[in-house]
């Protein structure tokens, strides 16, 4: 019997050993290939290079904002590179918007390996030199897809931002990698374990979610666990024909747009030939 029970405490232990140091390599899937914008079909978008705090040579797209409007600081997903989302770095940038999407190490022709503290950490970089490219703080909206929710929540304590906008937020990778691999201890294998639910109630800025109601990878409810344990002012939006990577053909950025435009009241005509203030967006659930 002692036997028996020592052999199974090996293997579980072998388990957690081997699934701790491969874990990486199911929550990062990069595209490594490094993509000039313009072979993407985006005019006017810029690639730059920069270096991360411990020298790691990091690859961003940039489009500077027209006008007044704010810029995008933009934290993708866990799949691919910025160049697969050329299409909607488009439709933001059509509405004068700038952008600063961030190829994650290894992502997109990045130096180094992944990691959660050290993507944190480069969000951080990110955010400094876009500071020195002359975007001031109250002009920053960090936005995050998917995995880059964690990474932009973060960010959101650690520099100011002006509002922050979640697109398909989840609680936390660990519970996520829950509705795939039930019964593995993933508390004891995963490191990397992101954990917006532990983050949000510190975040002061505004906060504007998005989620697709058929989303199959993250379901709906992370997104409402999220909103509902941040703090006011706070807006869901939910998309009822959207899954996890369509949200934008279904027409989710209208909705981000109309959040971001709220965001600073626009002075219109009153009939007396005054000038009133749109007020900005009420909290709550849209749908």
């Amino acid at each position: 019997m002692l036997n028996l029970v020592l052999s199974l405490a090996g293997i579980f232990a072998l388990i957690v050993i081997v699934g701790r140091l491969l874990h990486r390599y199911f929550i990062y899937l990069p595209d490594r290939t490094r993509v000039a914008p313009k072979d993407a079909g985006l005019l006017g978008v810029e690639e730059v290079v920069f270096k991360a705090a411990d020298g790691t040579k990091l690859i961003a797209w940039y489009l500077q904002a027209r006008g007044r409007k704010p810029t995008l600081l933009y934290f993708t997903g866990n799949s691919g590179n910025v160049a697969n989302r050329a299409g909607k770095m488009r439709t933001i940038a059509a509405d004068g918007y700038g952008v600063f999407m961030l190829n994650y190490r290894r992502y997109g022709g990045s130096e180094g390996r992944p990691s959660e503290s050290r993507i944190a950490a480069d969000a951080v970089s990110a955010y400094d030199y876009l500071r020195g490219l002359g975007v001031a703080p109250h002009d920053i909206i960090a936005y995050g897809e998917s995995l880059g929710t964690a990474v932009a929540t973060r960010l959101a304590l650690q520099r100011h931002v002006e509002a922050l906008v979640l697109e398909a937020p989840f609680t936390s990778a660990l519970d996520v990698g829950r509705l795939m691999w039930k019964g593995f201890p993933l508390d004891l294998i995963m490191v990397d374990q992101y954990r917006t639910i532990d983050r949000i109630g510190h975040v002061r800025a505004p906060l504007f979610i998005i989620h697709g109601a058929r989303d199959a990878i993250i379901p709906l409810d992370h997104a409402r666990h999220v909103f509902h344990a941040a703090n006011e002012p706070k807006s869901l939006a939910v998309v009822p024909q959207a899954g996890h990577n369509d949200l934008f053909d279904r027409g989710a950025w209208d909705k981000v747009r109309g959040f971001l435009e709220m965001l600073r009241p626009v002075p219109v005509a009153a009939k007396a030939g005054r000038q009133i203030e749109i007020a900005a967006a009420a909290s709550g659930e849209a749908r």
